[in-house]
């Protein structure tokens, strides 16, 4: 066997009979310890080695390598090398079973050596059979007791003999272990009387064999005589890539004894062709054969060693049979021609007849998959307690499946607007049906109650169009902290779910809305690097939503695949089924038009009409064909008739209707203004369309007085919108000049103070938005020409009088003053210390205490004729641009900064 060459190769030239064997290695002993005793001392005293000396050695290895490392080897795949401390040695990594998938069908049957362990030892730690027959090299124990007790080892001699000391030579060659049993016990009974005698077999004699052909290391092998033909093939480390597992043949004293297939051993588990091995024999392995290659959906995809009356039948049972996915009826067979040209046939292999043709060589048998649709079911899907697919029958209604509201419906369903999806033709065009679940639950003779048909869709609306980040109802209320926090964390995760649902979904404006959300997204960035909080500068707005953030059962989202099927089913001579609503509803859009469709079907698909409806008159404009050209026309209705359902006024739609509810003449929500300060009675009041501020006053009574209107701060959402456009601008334009200033800046350069300009950009920065509109309060009050139209929102700050001129920028010490009359904004610049070098004291201006901005000596630029100072009013030296290498921004965002300062100021004063 191996170990014999292995060691006879390792051990000659290093060993002698008068040199201690110190350098062989942990495998040599590893291996050389599988073998039995008497097979130890019989083959070092062949090879002329000192066996007490490896005995030795063999003990003195046992500290260096671990027992687990010796067990472990034969575990690793076959070929793998080890280090010189047994440790394995993988010139690659294993392969994972996407690459396995990616190389395709393996050949069969040749990973079951994959495994085979590297020492080739015999196992002779098995029964042995009765039937086994003794012969020389066979070694038997005698246990005899009674009289007398001994114990004998007894070697067959080659002349087939065992010799008892005492009692002599006995022949046993030819005998069973069973004849040999007994035929010892009677004859030592009889020459020694009151014994019994015990006869055991404690080795197994050895036998040479070869194994040849396309084995893994061919060669010859010592084995023990209860060896097979397939232990021969794992002693040689199993077949190569090139050999055949199906022509494996047993040659004696050059005879042909047997032909092993092992497809019946792997396959069938059939051993019976595996017969006992006898010295000299030759077990020789035949080049491959023809093979053919299973794949798709089989049990055991593999390439396949055929033999001479291979069918498609046999193939596949070789495979392992067909999965429950295989459609055998349409399987694929790539073969060579007689020109050794590739075709391709279909074989239907649910035929009796076509599974007995024959295979042949290189033919590569695809099984293919069945279609992943289903047969003869229904789908709910959308705002149900248990979505999915659902068995169909026969005269099927909507509420066999939805027979309950509370046991089958999310409590946020939508019960007036569900839809049906339907294919009409084989070419899996759909047509939408529409209903309502409350009229069919209410009533199942009602027409809402739909008859279904196999792969029907039933879609289930949510009334909620959001993903709610808090508790949505009232019951919710009820639940413990812990429940809450669960809440939130399901509100968080399907939020991360419909994120994902647009990855793959959309409707018309779906690409251009994701792309807003994109360019909204990269703005929103850019303001985080000029403003700590974007939420802070712009205040709590009502800002609108993001598509990914609508529920995710929502209108938008669950139409959005069935619109744009729509769409793609529509042609020339069959127009696109959609239909649009706008105006007074609550989820104006495009829907799919239902089978069918009434003005009344398109009013509850849109989720009803809002408070502000016009119910007398409405509106549907039409796509018409006159005279060869296409035209618009309009059909006026009463609303209120369609929805009661009147055949006059409840028109039937067609392709493209656009449905427009109007508003109630002169509608509006309560609009809010704000009144701040020395009003006698100050705060929230809802004006009605068109009121102006002067009738606003005069309304709540006036001012106190103590109130100083000259110096009102009037504000409008509008206007912070505005200006935080206008800041963003700024700064940004403002980073980069500074930036590109700073980096071509040159060595010596002087003029430019960078941490200045810093200083500038983050007090821009940190701006909020005002919204600051410059009235004039006694004007307004006097001439009503002047008045302002009031928005909501608007707020109106009157501070408290005041006896202060303010002084800031580029002066010594930035303070306020008392005022005194007569005194000019240079004075006031000179009770601060006077202007410091860089100041520009050519352009001191003065900001007024209602927001107006006035140069002194130059009132041209002004409406207002006044130069002189009242309480209130701000002096603003600005710095010299010289000084910051003339930076073009400099001048408007000190400006912005100083009259937010103003302004923020006042309304802090209140």
């Amino acid at each position: 066997m191996f170990i014999a060459l292995f060691l006879s190769v390792m051990f000659v030239g290093e060993l002698s009979a008068a040199q201690m064997p110190s350098n062989i290695t942990p495998q040599q002993l590893a291996q050389f310890k599988k073998l039995s005793p008497a097979q130890q001392k019989s083959l070092a005293q062949s090879m002329g080695i000192n066996f007490s000396a490896l005995q030795s050695q063999m003990s003195t290895s046992q500290s260096n390598t671990t027992e687990n490392a010796e067990t472990l080897q034969q575990y690793y795949p076959r070929g793998t090398q080890f280090d010189e401390f047994g440790n394995p040695i993988f010139d690659n990594q294993p392969t994972t079973d996407t690459e396995e998938e990616e190389k395709g069908p393996q050949p069969f049957g040749y990973d079951v050596f994959a495994n085979a362990p590297l020492t080739f030892a015999p196992n002779i730690d098995i029964a042995v059979p009765e039937s086994y027959l003794i012969g020389p090299g066979d070694v038997l124990t005698v246990q005899i007791f009674g009289k007398e007790n001994n114990q004998y080892d007894v070697e067959v001699t080659r002349e087939g003999q065992i010799i008892l000391p005492e009692l002599g030579a006995f022949s046993v060659i030819g005998m069973s272990f069973l004849e040999v049993k007994k035929y010892l016990a009677n004859q030592i009974s009889s020459k020694i009387l009151g014994v019994e005698a015990i006869i055991t077999l404690s080795d197994l004699r050895s036998i040479r064999v070869f194994v040849l052909g396309e084995a893994f290391k061919p060669g010859p092998y010592v084995m023990n005589s209860l060896s097979s033909i397939t232990h021969a093939l794992f002693a040689a480390g199993g077949i190569n890539d090139i050999g055949s597992l199906r022509n494996i043949q047993l040659k004696r004293a050059g005879k042909l004894i047997t032909t092993l297939d092992l497809y019946d051993l792997l396959i069938k588990g059939d051993s019976s062709n595996d017969v006992m091995l006898k010295s000299g024999d030759v077990v020789f392995i035949n080049p491959v054969g023809d093979k053919i290659t299973v794949d798709g959906e089989v049990t055991r995809p593999a390439i396949y060693e055929l033999s001479k009356q291979d069918t498609f039948a046999s193939a596949l049972s070789m495979a392992g049979g067909l999965l429950p996915s295989a459609y055998p009826a349409s399987t694929i067979v790539e073969r060579f021609n007689d020109e050794n040209l590739r075709i391709v046939q279909s074989v239907d292999l649910t035929d009796k007849e076509s599974l007995k043709h024959s295979v042949k060589s290189g033919d590569v048998i695809r099984v293919m998959k069945t279609s992943d649709l289903y047969e003869d079911a229904v789908t709910i899907i959308g705002a149900v307690a248990r979505p999915g697919r659902y068995q169909w029958k026969e005269h099927q209604k909507v509420t066999d499946l939805i027979p309950d509201i509370h046991a089958y419906l999310e409590d946020d369903a939508d019960l007036t607007y569900s839809l049906i999806i339907r294919e009409k033709d084989i070419g899996r065009n759909i047509e939408v049906l529409q209903f309502s679940l409350f009229d069919a639950l209410s009533d199942t003779s009602s027409t809402d109650n739909l008859t279904l048909q196999p792969r029907d869709k039933i879609v289930v609306f949510s009334n909620i169009e959001t993903i709610a980040s808090n508790i949505d109802s009232l019951d919710d209320f009820a639940l413990t902290k812990t429940e809450l926090f669960d809440l939130e964390k399901e509100n968080a995760e399907k939020k991360y779910e419909s994120r994902k649902f647009w990855d793959h979904y959309g409707d018309e404006d779906s690409s251009t809305a994701i792309k807003e959300i994109n360019e909204v997204d990269q703005a929103k960035e850019t303001l985080k690097q000029t403003y700590q909080s974007i939420e802070e500068l712009a205040g709590e707005t009502n800002k609108e939503l993001e598509i990914r953030e609508l529920g995710f059962f929502s209108r938008k989202r669950l139409l959005a695949p069935i619109i744009e099927q729509l769409k793609r089913q529509a042609a020339s001579g069959q127009p696109i089924q959609m239909v649009e609503v706008d105006g007074a509803v609550k989820y104006p859009g495009l829907y799919p038009l239902p089978k069918n469709g009434r003005v009344n079907d398109l009013i509850k698909a849109s989720g009803g009409l809002l408070e502000s409806a016009y119910l007398m008159k409405s509106e549907i404009t039409r796509n018409v064909i006159v005279n060869e050209k296409a035209d618009k026309t309009s059909i006026n209705f009463k609303l209120s008739a369609a929805l009661n359902g009147s055949e006059q006024d409840n028109h039937l739609l067609e392709s493209k209707d656009r449905i427009n509810v109007h508003h109630i003449p002169s509608w509006q929500e309560n609009h809010n203004v704000e009144l701040k300060g020395e009003f006698k009675f100050p705060g929230k009041y809802t004006i009605k369309r068109g009121e102006t501020l002067g009738q606003l006053i005069e309304r709540v009574g006036g001012f106190t007085e103590f109130a100083y209107i000259e110096a009102s701060l009037f504000t409008r959402e509008k206007l912070k919108q505005l200006e935080l456009k206008n800041l963003v601008k700024v700064s940004e334009s403002l980073r980069m000049e500074i930036a590109s200033k700073n980096l071509s800046q040159r060595e010596g350069s002087a003029n430019f103070d960078y941490k200045q300009t810093s200083q500038l950009l983050a007090d821009l920065t940190n701006i909020k938005p005002i919204g600051r509109l410059v009235i004039d309060i006694p004007k307004i009050t006097a001439n009503t020409d002047v008045d302002v139209i009031l928005e909501d929102g608007d707020v109106l700050y009157i501070p408290s009088k005041q006896n202060s001129i303010n002084v800031v920028g580029q002066v010594q010490v930035a303070s306020s003053h008392i005022y005194q009359e007569g005194l000019t904004a240079y004075d006031y610049v000179d009770l601060s210390g006077g202007s410091k070098k860089q100041a520009d004291n050519d352009r001191i201006y003065v900001i007024k205490a209602n927001g107006a901005v006035e140069i002194p000596n130059n009132s041209n630029w002004f409406e207002s004729t006044d130069e002189s100072l009242k309480p209130g009013d701000t002096v603003v030296v600005p710095l010299d641009s010289y000084f910051m290498e003339d930076l073009s921004l400099w001048q408007a965002a000190t400006q912005i900064v100083y009259q937010a300062a103003v302004a923020v100021a006042a309304i802090s004063g209140l």
